[in-house]
């Protein structure tokens, strides 16, 4: 009996130990198509399948400390932990008011006090390091890889510099995340020239892949770089500022002179980002993706009832520009009313003081110029019931950020426009995160420019209400016209809006064809037609959404006007209708009783059949901006009409080269 029982205890060791010596792991998506399989020799190695097709290719992971330890080198097993959830998450400033949490996650614990944690969902996989250490340490660097099996084309926006010549990889590091995109095979990449997240690559059967980061907090952003001229992508990461000095815009940046020899300063016990890889057998849903705010830290905010979401009246791209007015325009007290006035006829929750109500040069938000009087100027709008959001440099705000904060909110300001940090190691991710929370606990809103892009900040503290890591309408301010910018709007919404919401400040007037397109700094215009720039309200994701143009070109323009102020800033549901990168795309969206669809063309005219099957049953007329007949001479021609929805909800429509198309749905 002994020897028996004896027997069972020795098989059952072996059984444990045979599991340990098991050198892949797999962990699939709900659905089954996608498969995230995880292998343990020398090093921690993944690949992912989406059914029969490799989306990445075996790949290496790691990460080096600056003790000299290496987590995922000769990795030792202690145990796998799964877990499936599906739960549903409510969403107070989003696309759609709940979102469908459901993914498979295996949970790999190492002998070395660190794990690594990996989600497999139905639109793709992410995966991370944990650790759980008694001391703190450095993080020396990251192997972050993505193989691919094919020399596939990859959609990237390179980091830009114009004003450096070949720029070594530190100078890169600090950019503004504005640029459009460069489609390259993979071996044909520059080696020298980072691209910063999100990246999109086309992979087999026609298949898309975008990968990005998520919940970034403690931690510098991660950048994607060809080295070696294969078909593989590797991660990049700026070290830690040893040495920082003001400079930069206006004297309102901190300019990185000498960096540490590491990436980050942890905790002992700690998560580290995702790395997400969102996959589409479809373009459009990329378009639609809920993967970055499904990875990111729930709210911090207890109560975000007091975020108000709104249009914006804003003053730097029309250069305040205003006339017919019996007082000389500009950053002045009368100006200012001016935009509050036309903010309150139509029903703009918010108006933007942007750069130049502060002493200039001084990094000092207390000093106000002298033409301004914020007092007053915050009272009208109380009267109007419009209120005020302030520019702010980076360094300006950081360097008193809890004073500023509290005086500015105690006087009735409502938000805060922080531009120009322009980088992304950790010290300025800990700014970001820092700027969030004081936002939150003085209830300010919080609208970062000169940001990289978003990584779920907006879901941990919905006082982010949005980023700007976009080549937006300002860049038409200064763009010489080879500078594609309506090819951009139909590429990007695919890759950069899947990580979040998009400060692009829509809203041009005065709108060009390809032929008549130019650069005028004080009375800009856009490429593409006007039924383009209201359409972009619905397909842009903007929980805060300026109206970039003059009050006097809106007033011409009442018609328009309307139309663009009512547009809602978030959504109950959103439906991605149809689309493909580089060429088209359409997105339906839902407040209320209410249905939007909003289309964008290239430069190639188009003629498009929209399914509206969203609608359900019932009597629908449609309010209708579209591409006039002669648009494609004059960008601004449009027509604007009252239609029946067809019963079979097939609704066939027409763009102009550059066009665009939006409709209010209503029913009868």
């Amino acid at each position: 009996m002994k020897h028996k029982f004896f027997l069972f205890v020795l098989l059952m060791v072996f059984g444990q130990f045979a599991a340990l010596a098991q050198q892949n792991y797999t962990v699939q998506s709900p659905d089954g198509k996608i498969k995230a399989t995880v292998d343990l020799k020398d090093k921690i190695t993944y690949s992912v399948n989406h059914e029969n097709d490799q989306m990445i290719a075996p790949s290496p992971i790691s990460m080096q400390l600056s003790n000299g330890e290496t987590l995922g080198a000769k990795p030792r097993l202690k145990n796998v932990k799964r877990n499936t959830v599906n739960k549903t998450i409510p969403t107070p400033v989003y696309k759609r008011s709940e979102i469908k949490d459901n993914y498979n996650e295996m949970v790999l614990n190492f002998r070395d006090d660190y794990s690594v944690i990996f989600r497999a969902y139905n639109d793709g996989v992410a995966y991370r390091f944990a650790t759980s250490k008694r001391k703190d340490f450095n993080v020396q660097n990251e192997e972050a890889t993505f193989n691919f099996d094919k020399d596939y084309t990859a959609i990237v926006p390179y980091v830009k510099q114009e004003q450096t010549e070949n720029p070594t990889i530190e100078q890169q590091f600090d950019n503004s995340f504005e640029n459009t995109y460069t489609h390259s095979p993979l071996t044909k990449l520059d080696q020298n020239h980072l691209a910063f997240l999100p990246v999109a690559v086309e992979a087999a059967n026609g298949k898309k892949l975008v990968i990005t980061e998520v919940d970034l907090e403690g931690y510098p952003g991660m950048y994607l770089l060809n080295k070696n001229g294969k078909t593989s992508l590797s991660g990049v990461f700026p070290a830690y500022p040893k040495k920082v000095e003001q400079g930069g815009h206006n004297e309102l940046q901190m300019l990185v002179k000498e960096r540490e020899n590491f990436i980050a300063k942890a905790k002992g016990t700690r998560q580290f980002p995702w790395r997400a890889i969102v996959i589409a057998e479809e373009d459009k849903e990329l378009a639609d993706s809920d993967m970055v705010y499904k990875l990111a830290e729930p709210s911090r905010i207890k109560d975000a009832s007091w975020v108000k979401p709104g249009k914006v009246a804003w003053d730097w791209w029309n250069d305040w520009n205003i006339t017919g007015v019996d007082f000389e325009a500009g950053i002045n007290n009368d100006t200012y009313k001016h935009y509050i006035d036309f903010a309150a006829e139509n029903g703009i929750e918010y108006v933007i003081l942007d750069e130049g109500w502060a002493v200039n040069k001084k990094a000092d938000l207390m000093q106000v110029v002298p033409e301004i009087d914020l007092k007053e100027i915050i009272s009208y709008g109380k009267q109007k019931g419009v209120d005020i959001i302030l520019w702010a440099g980076y360094y300006a705000f950081d360097r008193d950020m809890e004073n500023i904060a509290k005086h500015y909110a105690d006087m009735g300001v409502k938000g805060f426009k922080v531009d120009f940090m322009n980088r992304d190691d950790q010290e300025m991710v800990d700014f970001f995160y820092r700027a969030a929370e004081t936002g939150a606990r003085h209830k300010l809103l919080m609208d970062f420019h000169g940001a990289y892009k978003p990584t779920g900040l907006q879901r941990t503290y919905p006082n982010v209400i949005n980023f700007e890591g976009v080549h937006g309408l300002e860049q038409m301010k200064w763009s010489p016209p080879q500078v594609d910018q309506v090819t951009y709007d139909v590429t990007m919404p695919f890759i950069r809006m899947l990580a979040g919401p998009i400060d692009y400040t829509q809203g041009a007037m005065r709108n060009a064809t390809k032929g008549s397109y130019r650069p005028i700094h004080s009375e800009p215009m856009s490429q593409g037609t006007r039924s383009r720039q209201l359409a972009e309200y619905v397909v842009f994701e903007s929980p805060i959404n300026m109206l970039a143009d003059t009050p006097t070109n809106y007033r011409k323009e009442q018609e328009s006007t309307d139309f663009m102020a009512a547009v809602p800033e978030v959504w109950d549901n959103t439906v991605a209708l149809d689309g493909k990168i580089g060429e088209y795309i359409a997105i339906a969206r839902r407040k209320g009783n209410e249905w939007y669809v909003g289309a964008l063309t290239n430069w190639d005219p188009r003629e498009m059949e929209l399914d509206l099957s969203f609608l359900g049953e019932g009597n629908y007329k449609a309010e209708v901006f579209k591409d006039g007949v002669n648009a494609h001479r004059n960008a601004a021609d449009y027509k604007r009409e009252v239609i029946d929805v067809p019963q079979d909800r097939k609704l066939k429509i027409k763009m102009a080269p550059g066009g665009g198309y939006v409709a209010r749905f209503y029913k009868q």
